[in-house]
């Protein structure tokens, strides 16, 4: 058309992320209502209030990411938004459930409220940190931080299910562990581009596979070392196999050595079969996922206290492959499905395996820009930080995924965006933040080097797309 001037690569990326945004909004409503309709034959009473938070949480956000990292992946924060929104749908499908059945409080609005706090610190962190780079100043105070935290919640009492997660004073309560994976992305992403060449160069060669030095092997022993720790002390098994596998995940992508994959699967294992032959609480959880029905007999393996692997089973089996329909399941048998892994058993029993691969697909998408990003970025901090936070998403996602369907034991860590929990919702946030501003450095740095190739053309004397010219050209 006449008069309207061709969208810049910025404005194309951004209007990409309007339309999903409305995209995301439609799904989000149309969900909460057909689960209404559902469980009561009428439209939610929240219905429109519902529809304006997500509009204006989506608005909000489209604005902020369009003034603070016009360049940014239009994808990244439509696929956040759509799985926040799901999180929403589910949690308020399972609070009537829950309070018919166990006259409990509900979930979804302190959910919403946290979903609100993890948009607005997303839009902070993409406004006071302009440059990623800052943050390999401070790696090693980063480092030290992440420590604290997580040794923390070994001094606190353990929660209802076991493990000891939390640090709770006056009166408030923080998951440190979903802040931490965070930090250690940070931290080893400094480490290895300093590092790196010393551990990919040296070694020497076994069976065909070039192992690390002994000399070298120190950082991932010392990492192995706290990720036992935490296994033991605070009895937490997802935090210790996130921790662990970040660190050997960006080992092998700085130094490109399938040794390193291979003395960090070696030792998990070695560390997996002593601490889970010997902790009590995690030697429950191996049980339980060797017996899952094991509940239910007469005379029960020891160790085995609950019945949260057959009941997670037996979601999955009533849905089959579409589900028994938003709304019109028994998700709420598994008593804090909506506080914790088990969220994905709503998905399971409702949705069926379809709803459950297409809530993996979004993830798997989320993280794939996560390393596109990492292909993307020209600084070497800005490739492994990228490659660290999408590695820590998969990794906390398989870890959860793969302990509700009878994979590995239960870890007990909140599936992202989904699962109820203010120190989960917020920290994911920061790391998309994170991932949007990597995304918008890459691109603007991927432009300014277009616009100087192309002015480099013009000066000698070949003009892409005009009339040839007249004067003489090294190019021809």
């Amino acid at each position: 058309m006449r008069g309207l001037k061709p969208l810049t690569p910025a404005g194309a990326r951004r209007r990409t992320e309007a339309l999903l945004l409305a995209f995301v909004i439609v799904i989000a409503v149309l969900g909460h209502a057909s689960a209404g309709l559902a469980m009561n034959d009428e439209l939610p009473p929240n219905l429109a209030g519902f529809a304006v938070s997500m509009t204006l949480l989506s608005l909000v956000g489209h604005l902020g990411v369009r003034r603070f990292a016009a360049h940014a992946d239009p994808l990244v924060f439509p696929l956040a938004m759509l799985l926040s929104g799901l999180g929403l749908v589910l949690l308020h499908r399972l609070d009537q459930g829950y309070i018919e059945r166990y006259n409990s409080e509900a979930n979804a609005p302190g959910q919403l409220v946290w979903t609100v706090v993890g948009v607005a610190a997303c839009l902070l962190v993409l406004a006071l940190l302009r440059d990623h780079r800052l943050l390999q100043r401070f790696i090693y105070i980063t480092m030290a931080v992440a420590l604290v935290l997580l040794i923390a919640p070994a001094f606190f009492g353990a929660d209802t299910y076991g493990a000891k997660r939390w640090i709770k004073l006056f009166g408030f309560s923080l998951q440190p562990g979903e802040f931490v994976k965070i930090m250690i992305a940070v931290f080893f992403a400094g480490y290895l581009v300093v590092h790196r060449d010393s551990l990919a160069l040296t070694g020497r060669r076994f069976m065909g596979v070039r192992l690390p030095p002994m000399r070298q092997l120190g950082p991932i022993v010392t990492v192995w070392i706290v990720s036992m720790l935490v296994l033991v002390f605070e009895r937490d098994l997802g935090t210790s196999l996130i921790f662990f596998g970040v660190f050997v995940v960006m080992l092998y992508v700085a130094t490109e050595r399938t040794g390193w994959i291979v003395c960090g699967v070696l030792m998990a294992a070695v560390g997996a079969f002593v601490v889970g032959s010997t902790e009590p609480h995690v030697k429950a959880r191996v049980a339980a996922w060797l017996n899952p029905l094991s509940y239910y007999w007469e005379v029960r393996p020891p160790g085995v206290t609950s019945d949260q692997s057959a009941q997670a089973l037996f979601s999955f089996g009533t849905g089959g492959v579409s589900g028994t329909g938003l709304g019109l399941g028994h998700p709420e048998l598994i008593a804090f499905a909506g506080r914790s892994d088990f969220i994905l058993t709503t998905v399971g029993e409702e949705l069926g395996l379809a709803g459950v691969m297409a809530v993996l697909i979004l993830y798997a998408l989320l993280v794939q820009r996560g390393l596109r990003m990492a292909l993307g970025a020209r600084d070497p901090f800005g490739k492994l930080l990228a490659v660290g936070l999408a590695s820590a998403l998969a990794l906390q996602v398989f870890v959860v995924a793969g302990g509700v369907t009878g994979l590995i034991p239960l870890t007990g860590k909140a599936l992202p965006f989904l699962a109820k929990g203010g120190s989960s919702l917020l920290a994911n946030w920061v790391m998309i933040a994170l991932l949007l501003r990597i995304s918008d450095s890459a691109e603007r740095q991927r432009e300014a080097d277009t616009r100087e190739a192309a002015g480099g053309l013009q000066a000698g004397g070949l003009v892409v797309g005009g009339p040839p010219v007249a004067e003489a050209s090294p190019y021809r």
